[in-house]
C-alpha cells in the first residue's frame, strides 16, 4: 500500500481517487496533484513508483496545507471564536448548529441522541 504523508492510500483505485483519501484533499485537488506531478489519474496507485509518490509528497507539502497541519490550524481557527466569545464560539461551545440552522428540529447532528425528560406529562398535571 503506498504511504504519502503518513497515510496508506488504497491500492486497487486509480490515483486521482486514492489521493482523496488524504484529509484536505479532494477531486480537484487530486487532478491538480497528477497535472504538476506528470502523473497519469487514471493508473491504479499500487502502479506509482516510489519517484512519483515522493514527487506528488513534495507538491503536497509545498503547495498544500492536509492532513495534520489543516486540522491543527481548524482547531485553533475554533479555539479563537471560543476565546473571544463571539457567537459562533458559544455555539460551538454549547454544542449546538454553528451555521443559523434551526433547532426546534433537527439539530440531532450537533445535539447527540434525545433526552427524555421524566414526569413531563402536559398542563392538566400541574393543577
Amino acid at each position: 500500500m503506498p504511504r504519502l504523508l503518513g497515510v496508506d492510500i488504497p491500492n486497487d483505485r486509480k490515483t486521482i481517487i486514492s489521493l482523496t483519501y488524504l484529509y484536505g484533499v479532494g477531486q480537484k485537488v487530486a487532478r491538480e496533484l497528477c497535472l504538476k506531478a506528470g502523473v497519469c489519474p487514471d493508473r491504479k496507485a499500487h502502479e506509482l513508483t516510489d519517484e512519483e509518490l515522493s514527487t506528488l509528497g513534495t507538491i503536497l507539502e509545498r503547495d498544500y496545507t492536509v492532513e495534520g497541519p489543516l486540522r491543527r490550524q481548524i482547531q485553533q481557527s475554533i479555539a479563537r471564536l471560543r476565546d473571544i466569545k463571539c457567537y459562533r464560539g458559544m455555539r460551538h461551545r454549547a454544542g449546538l448548529p454553528v451555521r443559523g440552522q434551526r433547532t426546534k428540529t433537527n439539530a440531532r447532528t450537533r445535539k447527540g441522541p434525545r433526552k427524555t425528560v421524566a414526569g413531563k406529562k402536559g398542563v392538566k398535571d400541574l393543577r
